[in-house]
């Protein structure tokens, strides 16, 4: 599966994105075989990659040692978006038992936030962990919307849909709530900046389906919240952020990456829905780019940040 692959490429658009691209890498198709697949998360100890394969209810592995794929886990309750916390923990969104988890290094599960005031949350959908160990997730209703992706159920939260915070007490709070649909989220390097995709436009044409930039305060409370880049081709889900604060963000046509201005600068074409990405390997300058059904990857000139990374 490994080579260049059919309808896949680099378009430049500025030259920044140029030097950010290896002029002979390509893009490889390294398997092929899920329904939806989201959430790629980098492991470096282990050099392996895990993400979600969403309908069919199951976590899969990619083994960069030799290029294996094999389950992980299943059942995953419908896992979506995952992480790695600054201890090396895989932390998860479930859409099933609408919660977010973490998996400890002996493999037990710990819940961090299944509920908000006692109301069950909609569907956690992607997750980031700031240094100071505060868990932020967002929480729209694709989860209980239908039975593919989860359970069928109504929202406790009166159908609203919010970001929040775990801080590390265990303390649940709101820290946004004017978005329709939040879907990813990530921090500017220096964690002054927070990033949330709003992907409403994914069940009405008039929706947003925008990336918004807002400021963290002190008290890690958030301000502002001006529109950083528009999709023009579908609509953004996950999302990362490379060295330099740039932008690489999952669309219907690929991967779409912005400079700190909110340029789109160039793209990189996949023939399948990108849904999410990451960067991985000892470098984190291989670009994990989850399509449909498939996964692929890019190296590329320069790297992501390492969730562990100290700020």
């Amino acid at each position: 599966m490994y080579g260049e692959v059919e309808g896949t490429g680099f378009e430049i658009y500025e030259p920044e994105f140029g030097d950010c691209l290896i002029g002979h890498a390509r893009v490889e198709r390294l398997w092929t075989g899920a329904r939806w697949s989201e959430g790629p998360a980098w492991f470096a100890a282990g050099k392996y990659l895990i993400w979600s394969d969403i309908p069919n209810n199951r976590m899969m592995r990619f083994d960069d040692t030799d290029g294996s794929v094999s389950v992980f886990r299943a059942p995953s309750n419908h896992s979506n978006g995952n992480t790695v916390d600054r201890k090396g923990r895989l932390v998860t969104c479930e859409h099933q038992s609408r919660r977010v988890t973490r998996t400890e290094h002996d493999g037990s599960i710990t819940v961090i936030a299944d509920n908000y005031l006692g109301k069950r949350l909609n569907s956690p959908n992607d997750v980031v962990v700031k240094s100071d160990g505060s868990v932020w997730f967002t929480d729209p209703t694709y989860g209980i919307l239908t039975n593919y992706e989860g359970n069928k159920a109504d929202s406790e939260l009166d159908d609203r849909c919010h970001v929040f915070r775990v801080d590390p007490d265990g303390e649940i709070s709101i820290v946004a709530e004017d978005y329709v649909k939040p879907n990813g989220l990530a921090f500017s390097p220096d964690e002054s900046v927070l990033y949330i995709a709003d992907t409403g436009a994914s069940h009405d044409p008039d929706g947003p389906r925008h990336i918004r930039r807002h400021i963290v305060n002190a008290d890690n409370s958030i301000a502002g919240g001006e529109v950083f880049a528009t999709c023009t081709c579908g609509v953004f889900d996950g999302f990362r952020v490379d060295e330099a604060g740039r932008l690489w963000s999952s669309a219907t046509d690929g991967v779409h990456c912005f400079n700190t201005r909110g340029d789109l600068i160039g793209k990189i074409l996949i023939p399948e829905t990108v849904a999410n990405l990451c960067f991985g390997g000892p470098k984190l300058n291989r670009l994990f780019i989850c399509g449909t059904t498939s996964l692929y990857s890019a190296y590329l000139g320069i790297s992501g940040l390492s969730p562990t990374r100290p700020v």
